[in-house]
């Protein structure tokens, strides 16, 4: 990423700054992260299978982005039927089945020829075959698991960047304050910063932190299910119902956080607030034994490209663009993209 974005500016006729869409540019960063950590390659390098994948990953995003109706209200499924979503849904399925049954035969075939030692193994998919030959593990459940993966960690990832940087742009004050953190952390480090070099970058965590209450990935956690009979505030919630959480207005709430809608960073300096759902004013990956797998994970990309990012780079909206006259409005869907 920070090579093409020298590349691009290297290629503008200003010297002095030039202007391109950082989005389009972090989508493609965790998509090929995910690829090449599940699937061992990435594919935004072009050729009929990136450009396969790539038309499959939009189309998913889109489809996602779909209530359906049926989850809710049993009796109208039928309407999901006649709209074409079911349609939609089972056509992606199977071109995804088909394209991830190609990418897992290569790997078996690769994987023939390697040790069994974990340390051969390259990706995900390594790890998944070679764990089916002493588990149950079949070729539909290693696909699946393919799928959650990509499912759970592409669109989720790329808005967290995406919405930070926004936060960033409207806010020249934190980032001014951010940079002077990476860059007198990191120096004039000329290559790409690393994990190791993250240790002490304390300011970032905290606009990562700010950015998540404000901006969570999924605002509406993934359905619950009651175990028992319950009543909350009053209300009686029987036993088998379904229960969505709202992290978006749980990470808002004036009752836990002052001014909750402005941008702060230095609310989480000091604090031992975390990501892992021990606080439950703050829970943007969920919590307890059904919250996020990916959370580590996650947040090391984000560190990694934030870093990076206002390490290498100035960043500025174009041709005098003030920061409230900035798009924040959010889209629909299952994660909320800017």
């Amino acid at each position: 990423m920070i090579d093409n974005i020298t590349k691009h500016c290297s290629s503008s006729p200003s010297s002095v700054s030039s202007a391109f869409n950082l989005s389009e540019m972090l989508e493609t960063l965790t998509n090929d992260v995910i690829c090449r950590v599940a699937l061992g390659r990435k594919y935004s390098d072009g050729g009929e299978r990136g450009r396969t994948f790539k038309n499959l990953a939009g189309e998913l995003m889109l489809v996602m982005s779909h209530i359906h109706i049926g989850d809710y209200i049993p009796w109208l499924a039928w309407i999901t039927r006649l709209n074409g979503l079911d349609a939609k849904f089972d056509d992606l399925a199977k071109r995804f089945d088909e394209f991830l049954e190609i990418v897992v035969q290569e790997h078996m075939d690769e994987f023939h020829g390697l040790s069994k030692n974990l340390v051969d193994q390259k990706d995900l998919v390594d790890v998944l075959l070679c764990l089916q030959a002493d588990s149950p593990i079949d070729r539909v459940s290693i696909k699946a698991i393919i799928l959650d993966i990509f499912v759970g960690g592409t669109d989720t990832s790329f808005t967290l960047l995406e919405w930070t940087m926004s936060e960033l742009l409207r806010h020249p004050r934190v980032m001014e304050k951010l940079q002077n953190e990476v860059r007198g952390i990191v120096g004039k480090k000329t290559d790409i910063i690393r994990e190791d070099d993250l240790v002490g970058m304390h300011y970032m965590k905290a606009v990562i932190k700010e950015t998540l209450r404000l901006h969570p990935s999924v605002p509406l956690l993934l359905p619950r299910l009651s175990t028992q009979d319950a009543q909350i505030n009053g209300y009686n919630i029987k036993a088998n119902t379904q229960v969505i959480v709202n992290a978006w207005q749980i990470g808002r709430d004036p009752k836990s956080y002052n001014k909750p809608e402005e941008f702060e960073p230095e609310r989480f300096l000091d604090s031992a607030i975390d990501y892992k759902g021990n606080y439950f004013h703050y829970i943007p990956f969920g919590a307890g034994r059904r919250g996020c797998p990916g959370i580590q994970f996650t947040m090391a990309v984000q560190e990694i490209a934030l870093a990076n990012l206002v390490h290498k780079f100035n960043w500025a909206l174009p041709d005098g663009t003030r920061g409230e006259d900035l798009d924040m409005i959010e889209s629909t869907g299952a994660s909320v993209r800017r």
